[in-house]
């Protein structure tokens, strides 16, 4: 076989991989991202999905999982990457802010807990075409930890958006 068709054979292959290993990952997100009808979300052992913000317990463990693994991009003070909303010279999105300054407030719990244990996934937990550095840390974390990461978040949020926010939750797993 010449040269140039392997080649092409071999970049063939390596994308009919890659688009199947990325349905998967959107499949498995999805999942994460609906709630049963009529009910809250709920976790892969059936717990339903609470984000406790006052859990004084939950929040010292979150806050030493973002320091650990979150603050690096995210910053030590929430406060994000510089001109986290302008895309990079590689076309990636810098770590938006989770303080008040940011957007994570305006997502439901659910939708968090999938991008935090899933990974931004283009066309399911990001818009299309969004492309980010954002880990899935549904290996590396509990779903326990994922959960004390995001109330830990959501406990430095002043009550204006923090109600925002419960709202937002609460549209997501009663839709109309």
């Amino acid at each position: 076989m010449e040269e140039s068709t392997q080649s092409r054979w071999i970049v063939a292959c390596g994308l009919v991989v890659a688009a199947a290993a990325a349905t998967g990952v959107a499949l498995k997100a999805k999942r994460y991202l609906e709630p049963p009808s009529g009910g809250p979300q709920t976790l892969r052992e059936g717990r339903q999905l609470r984000i406790d913000a006052t859990d004084a317990a939950q929040l010292g463990r979150g806050r030493q999982l973002y320091a650990q693994a979150c603050a690096s991009c995210h910053g030590v003070k929430l406060e994000g990457q510089p001109n986290w909303r302008e895309r990079l010279a590689n076309g990636r999105m810098p770590a938006p802010p989770h303080d008040a300054s940011g957007h994570t407030w305006h997502h439901a719990d659910a939708v968090l807990f999938a991008i935090t244990k899933n990974g931004l996934v283009a066309g399911v937990t990001a818009p299309r075409g969004y492309v980010s550095d954002m880990p899935a840390f549904g290996q590396s974390m509990s779903d326990d930890d994922i959960i004390a990461v995001l109330a830990y978040i959501k406990s430095t949020w002043p009550e204006k958006m923090a109600v925002a926010q419960r709202e937002a939750t609460a549209q997501y797993a009663s839709p109309k």
